[in-house]
């Protein structure tokens, strides 16, 4: 899997691996997060998808609140 570490390198829905390797963490992370209560993610059968806008908003929330 190649590291993503650019906004321009990811799609307009992310996976759980994308997740994953943009913010670092391992898979299982990236599934206990996406089924954390307020994590942007949706399930479209049996995939999880995640907004790549909402990823993103929700990162910029927990940014300002770990400042506050």
């Amino acid at each position: 899997m190649t590291k993503l570490t650019s906004i321009g390198d990811l799609p307009i829905t992310l996976s759980v691996e994308d997740v994953a390797s943009y913010l670092g963490i391992s898979r299982v992370g990236a599934y206990n997060l996406c089924h954390s209560k307020g994590f942007p993610s949706m399930r479209i059968g049996k995939r999880i998808l995640i907004p790549r806008d909402h990823f993103f908003a929700w990162l910029d929330r927990r940014q300002k609140e770990a400042i506050e």
